[in-house]
C-alpha cells in the first residue's frame, strides 16, 4: 500500500496556487521511498538521510523557479515554486534524476545528456577524456562519435608511425569512466557511436562480443540512407578514411549489415542510429552536424550540447464523461505548458561542468519533455498494447504534447527572447512564431523515476503483472499491479494463491484461471511481438522532435533473420534508432529461462550424473583471501584426473558467513568430480555481491563466493601459465555477470535502451 505523507497546501488540479488552498498528499510506495532514500534524498556526512521527499521536492521547485528573478526581478517565484512543487508532488511530471538529485544543492548540475566532440588528434581525444571525467564527476552521461579518429593501421605522419584505431581509444574512455564515482549516486555511462563508412567498423561491431569488455559504453552503428540502400541492393559501398576524405576500399553493404545482425542478436549490441533522419530534423544546422547521442539514444546533439529531460505521467491523464473513461487532453495541455517552463528555468539555473557546453545549451536551449506510464494509460482506456488503436492512442497524445509544447515555448519566447541560434534555424521561416527552445520533446527512459511515480516506465508494456520482491530480514513480498488486482477483484476471480501463480509466471497466457480478455489487456514486454515494439516507438517518433529511447525484446528463441526484419521494419517506419534485446543472449547471465538439459537416449528425462568417489589422497595448496565477512582461507585439492575438491575455512569459526562458504565448497567438490569444467564454476562464482565487499592483492572481493572463483581462477592461471591480473568489477559489470542487480539482487530488466532494476531503481543509465 502507498504510504502518504503531508505536505504544503497548494492545489491538484493545476489551476493557481495559494498558500492556504487544499493540502497536497504525497502518496509514495514502499519501492519509491526505498529508491528516494538510497539516490535522491539528501544526506549527511555519515550517510544518513536528512530530508523527506516532501522536502525534496520543495527544494527543487524552489531552485527552479528561482530562475524568474533572471528575467523579472518582482516576479512571484513563490506562486511558481507551489504550482512546480504540485505537479511533483503529485507525481504528475517528474524532471530527470540530475534535476531531482542536485536542484537547490552545491553541485547543481541538472543535465542528463551530454555529447563531447573527439577529434582526430592526441589533443583532442585526451581533451575529451578530462572532459568526461567532470561531466561524470557531476553526475551525467556522455556520448562521443569515434568517426572522425584515423583508422587501425593507418599512418601517423607527425611521428612515422600507426595509429591504433577508434576501439583502442574507446577503452581509454572506457577506464576513465570506471574510475570516476558520480557524485555517490551515478556511475557514467558513454554512448560510442561510428559511421557504417569507417573502415574499422566490422572491429566496433564486435568488440563488446565479450561480456568483459567495454562495460561503460553503449555502442550504435551510424547508418545512412546510402548504406541502407546499398544493403536492400546488395552492392558494395566506399570504406572512406576519415583523415584523408577518400574511399580506403569497397565492402559489401549486406555483409556489414549482417554482422551488425550477428552481434546484435549475440549480445543485444550495437544499436542503430539513422544519423541522416537526426540530422535532417537538426533544428540548427547552420551551427554544425548531429554526429552523436546520449547514451540512451533519444537526445542527439551537437558536440557541447546539453539537455534537460522531463516525463509526463500519462497514467494521471485519464478522465471519464460518464461514458467510460478518456484521456484527459485539457489537463495533459495545460500540465505540457507548465513543463516546458519548468525545463526552460532549468537550464538558467544549471551548474554546467564546462563553459563550453554552457555556452552551446544557452545557445540552443534545448528541452526533451517525454512520457512515463503509456501503458497504464492503455489499461485504463481497455486498450491493448499489441493493437492499432493503441497506435492511434499514442499519435494523438503525443501530437497534443508536441504542439502544446510548442506553443508554451513560443509564448516563453515573448517574453524572454528566442533561442541564440533561431536566426538561420529551421524555425526561422516567414509567419511561423519565434521559439524559446531548439527542441521541446524526447522519449526518454524512466526507468527509476517511474518507479517513484509508481506508474509503468516509459512508452514500454508492463515488465510485469506480480511479481515477489525481497525486503529485510529475508521477508518476500509480493508486488501486484493495482490496475490487474482491481480487474481480478472486478471480474471474480481474485485470490492470493492466483496472485501468487501469476508472480511465477512470466505471462498470463500461462495462467488459465485469467479470463482471455484479461490476458489480452495486461500484456508483458515479453507477449508483444518485435514488430508491434517498433509500431509504438514509430508513432511516438512521429511526433517528437528529438528520438525515443525504446527496447526491443526478443524471446531467447529469436533467430538472427528476425532481428533483422526488425532492423528493416525501423528504417521502414521512420524511427530514429532501435535497439533490441534476446533475452539470454548475455554469455554470462544466470537468470534465464529454458536452459536445455542433457537427455538419457531413448528417454524424455534427464541424464543423471553422479560425482566420482573422492580418493583417500589428495595434493593441493591454501590460499588466504580477505572478504567483507573477514579472512577466508581457501584450499584447492587435485587427484590424478585432476581438480577434484574445495575447501574454506574462515578466520573467526562459526556463523552463516562459515556456513554458507562450506556449503559453498562442498558444491563446487561434488560439481568438480562430476565433470563440471572449473572454468564454468568461476564463471558463476564470479561477481556474485554480499553487502560487505573488500580489498585483496589488487582485487576487488564482492563476497565469499567471489573469493572462492577469485582463487580458483589464480590457481587454473598459474596452471596454464598465465598472468594474475587483479580483477576489478564495475558497478555496471555486475549486471551482466550475475543478471542481477548490482544493488539488491532483483531482477535486471532491458528497457529503454537501459538496464532497469524495478525492485530498487537502479538504472545504468540513471
Amino acid at each position: 500500500m502507498a504510504r502518504q505523507t503531508k505536505g504544503e497546501k497548494v492545489p491538484l488540479n493545476g489551476g493557481n496556487a495559494t498558500h492556504d488552498s487544499a493540502e497536497v498528499t504525497v502518496r509514495l510506495s514502499a519501492n519509491a521511498l526505498t529508491v528516494l532514500k538510497r539516490r535522491y534524498l539528501a544526506k549527511d556526512e555519515n550517510g544518513d538521510v536528512i530530508e523527506t521527499p516532501e522536502e525534496m521536492f520543495w527544494r527543487v521547485a524552489r531552485n527552479i523557479a528561482s530562475a524568474e528573478r533572471l528575467y523579472d526581478p518582482r516576479a512571484d517565484v513563490e506562486s511558481l515554486a507551489h504550482q512546480f512543487y504540485e505537479v511533483m508532488a503529485g507525481l504528475a511530471f517528474l524532471p530527470n534524476s540530475p534535476t531531482l538529485m542536485n536542484a537547490g544543492r552545491e553541485l547543481q548540475q541538472l543535465s542528463a545528456c551530454f555529447v563531447l566532440p573527439v577529434d582526430d588528434s592526441m589533443e583532442s581525444i585526451f581533451e575529451a577524456i578530462k572532459s568526461t571525467a567532470l561531466i561524470h564527476k557531476s553526475g551525467g552521461g556522455t556520448g562521443f562519435s569515434f568517426s572522425r579518429l584515423r583508422p587501425k593501421d593507418d599512418k601517423v605522419l607527425s611521428t612515422g608511425g600507426v595509429a591504433s584505431g577508434p576501439i583502442s581509444f574507446m577503452r581509454v574512455f572506457n577506464a576513465a569512466t570506471e574510475a570516476v564515482k558520480q557524485g555517490g549516486t551515478r556511475r557514467g555511462a558513454n554512448m560510442a557511436i561510428l559511421n557504417a563508412e569507417h573502415p574499422d567498423i566490422e572491429e566496433f561491431v564486435n568488440c563488446k562480443r565479450d561480456d568483459a569488455a567495454l562495460q561503460n559504453f553503449n555502442l550504435s552503428v551510424g547508418i545512412s540512407e546510402r548504406f541502407m540502400e546499398a544493403v536492400e541492393a546488395d552492392t558494395e559501398y566506399p570504406l572512406v578514411n576519415p583523415r584523408t576524405g577518400q574511399a580506403e576500399k569497397m565492402a559489401s553493404a549486406r555483409r556489414v549489415f549482417d554482422a551488425i545482425v550477428e552481434s546484435a542478436w549475440a549480445s543485444g549490441e550495437p544499436g542503430i542510429v539513422f544519423l541522416d533522419r537526426m540530422n535532417r530534423d537538426n533544428p540548427t544546422p547552420q551551427v554544425g552536424e548531429i554526429e552523436s547521442t546520449n547514451p540512451c539514444g533519444e537526445q542527439p546533439l551537437l558536440p557541447y550540447e546539453s539537455c534537460n529531460l522531463g516525463s509526463i505521467n500519462l497514467a494521471q491523464m485519464v478522465g471519464s464523461n460518464g461514458n467510460g473513461p478518456l484521456i484527459d487532453f485539457d489537463r495533459l495541455r495545460r500540465l505540457t505548458g507548465l513543463a516546458v517552463h519548468f525545463l526552460d528555468n532549468v537550464i538558467d539555473v544549471n551548474k554546467y561542468p564546462l563553459p563550453e557546453i554552457e555556452q552551446m545549451t544557452k545557445a540552443n536551449r534545448k528541452i526533451g519533455l517525454g512520457v512515463m506510464g503509456f501503458a497504464d494509460l492503455l489499461i485504463q482506456l481497455g486498450v491493448p498494447y499489441n493493437s492499432p488503436r493503441a497506435l492511434e492512442v499514442a499519435g494523438q497524445v503525443m501530437k497534443a504534447i508536441q504542439e502544446s509544447a510548442r506553443e508554451a515555448s513560443a509564448e516563453l519566447a515573448t517574453k524572454r527572447g528566442a533561442y541564440a541560434n533561431f536566426p538561420g534555424s529551421i524555425h526561422d521561416r516567414p509567419g511561423q512564431p519565434r521559439l524559446r527552445n531548439a527542441t521541446v520533446t524526447t522519449i526518454a527512459p524512466t526507468g527509476t523515476l517511474s518507479i517513484i511515480a509508481g506508474c509503468s516506465s516509459g512508452i514500454e508494456p508492463l515488465f510485469a503483472v506480480c511479481y515477489v520482491r525481497n525486503v529485510m530480514d529475508d521477508d518476500r513480498l509480493l508486488e501486484v499491479n493495482p490496475y490487474f488486482e482491481l480487474a481480478a477483484k472486478r471480474h471474480g476471480f481474485y485470490s492470493a494463491e492466483l496472485m501468487r501463480k501469476v508472480a511465477a509466471h512470466a505471462s498470463l497466457r500461462e495462467v488459465e484461471e485469467v479470463p482471455e480478455e484479461i490476458q489480452q489487456l495486461f500484456v508483458t514486454a515479453h507477449d508483444v511481438t518485435p514488430e508491434w515494439h517498433v509500431r509504438v516507438q514509430a508513432a511516438f517518433q512521429r511526433n517528437t522532435d528529438n528520438a525515443v529511447s525504446k527496447t526491443v525484446n526478443f524471446p531467447e528463441s529469436a533467430t538472427k533473420d528476425d532481428v533483422r526484419q526488425v532492423f528493416l521494419l525501423a528504417y521502414k517506419e521512420g524511427c530514429k534508432g532501435v535497439t533490441i534485446y534476446r533475452d539470454g543472449s548475455r554469455q554470462k547471465q544466470v537468470l534465464s529461462v529454458g536452459k536445455k538439459e542433457a537427455k538419457v537416449a531413448g528417454s524424455d528425462l534427464p541424464a543423471r550424473v553422479e560425482p566420482r568417489n573422492r580418493p583417500s589422497v589428495t595434493a593441493g595448496y591454501t590460499e588466504r583471501i580477505r572478504t567483507g565477512c573477514g579472512n577466508l582461507y581457501v584450499t584447492v585439492n587435485e587427484d590424478e584426473q585432476g581438480l577434484c575438491e574445495v575447501f574454506t575455512q574462515m578466520g573467526k569459526s562459526g556463523g552463516c558467513a562459515a556456513a554458507q562458504s562450506e556449503s559453498t565448497a562442498r558444491m563446487i567438490s561434488v560439481s568438480l568430480r562430476a565433470g563440471v569444467s572449473a572454468d564454468a564454476i568461476v564463471k558463476h562464482l564470479r561477481g556474485i555481491r554480499c553487502h560487505s565487499p573488500a580489498w585483496d592483492s589488487g582485487s576487488t572481493v564482492l563476497s565469499c563466493p567471489d573469493a572462492i572463483g577469485i582463487v580458483l581462477d589464480r590457481y587454473l592461471k598459474r596452471k596454464k601459465g598465465e598472468s594474475l591480473q587483479p580483477t576489478l568489477w564495475s558497478h555496471d559489470q555486475m549486471d551482466t555477470v550475475v543478471g542481477a542487480c548490482p544493488d539488491c539482487g532483483g531482477t535486471i530488466e532491458h528497457e529503454g535502451g537501459c538496464l532497469v532494476c524495478h525492485v530498487c531503481g537502479y538504472s545504468r543509465c540513471g
